[in-house]
């Protein structure tokens, strides 16, 4: 509907264009009047036939009612989902910010070192951002010091497939402000020499995921959890919406027999006692 209006917008200023044109023109000239009426005329055709496809486009359409606060809440609440769908288009996103932002002015606070942001939304609120200054000689593009790091621990039992996602869910984004992908965790750990998660050493390598260590100790992983997060047994957990990371020597420790064997005997009691 909208490219039609634009085509609707852009005939009627032709047909415009040619009218003045032909009243422009000297009447004793028949040859270039009638050469000028006839792309009046046809200008003028045009307009019609677009007005004619709007009209049937709309026909078509029936009427639209306003829409409901409810909807424009659940369209509110998806777009977050939309914006950061790794399958979105670039140019639907562009659609997007030119639907919702009229403006944007930027200011810099030179003492503070920030960037002033005031987003003018197109409903007349208007937003303020604050976000650092680069200074001179800084690199922006740097993976922060928290990514690198749980990249580091997460590949030792995942793909980095799987490290792209677990990133992306904790909200995490690359030195560029980008949405992680197998390619980029790829690069990042080439760049840093950090060994890949190989699948063929699952079984003998010397790190184990939950589900893993929990299968290796004999109980369940709520159990072996719940004993990590009273600091009975040592894992490593790098984000807060991702796996844990258990060291295979860990698991052979005392704490972790103990672990056991207390998980063991608990099991082994009736739950009612036998008369």
């Amino acid at each position: 509907m909208a490219a039609l209006e634009r085509d609707l917008e852009a005939a009627r200023y032709s047909a415009r264009r040619a009218q003045k044109q032909f009243d422009a023109a000297d009447p004793e000239n028949r040859l270039v009047t009638n050469e000028l009426e006839r792309r009046w005329n046809q200008s003028l055709q045009r307009v019609r036939e677009i007005e004619a496809q709007i009209e049937q486009h709309r026909d078509r359409q029936g009427p639209s009612a306003a829409p409901t606060r409810e909807e424009f809440a659940e369209l509110a609440a998806g777009l977050e989902s939309l914006w950061n769908e790794q399958m979105a288009d670039a140019q639907l996103k562009k659609r997007v910010i030119r639907t919702l932002i009229r403006d944007i002015i930027v200011d810099v606070d030179a003492q503070a070192g920030e960037v002033i942001l005031i987003i003018h939304w197109k409903g007349g609120i208007h937003t303020e951002l604050r976000l650092p200054r680069r200074r001179r000689g800084q690199n922006s593009t740097q993976t922060s010091i928290e990514v690198l790091e749980a990249v580091r621990v997460l590949a030792h039992t995942c793909s980095d497939q799987l490290i792209a996602g677990v990133l992306n869910r904790n909200g995490l984004l690359t030195g560029r402000g980008n949405r992680w992908t197998r390619e980029r965790v790829t690069a990042l750990r080439s760049h840093n020499h950090i060994p890949c998660y190989r699948a063929d050493q699952r079984d003998s390598g010397p790190w184990m995921n939950l589900t893993e260590a929990a299968k290796h100790l004999g109980m369940s992983a709520r159990t072996l959890r719940l004993a990590v997060e009273r600091g009975e047994i040592e894992a490593q957990h790098p984000l807060a919406d991702g796996p844990w990371v258990f060291n295979r020597e860990i698991l052979q420790t005392t704490e972790a027999t103990t672990l056991v064997e207390r998980v063991t005997g608990r099991n082994r009691q009736p739950a009612v006692p036998n008369t």
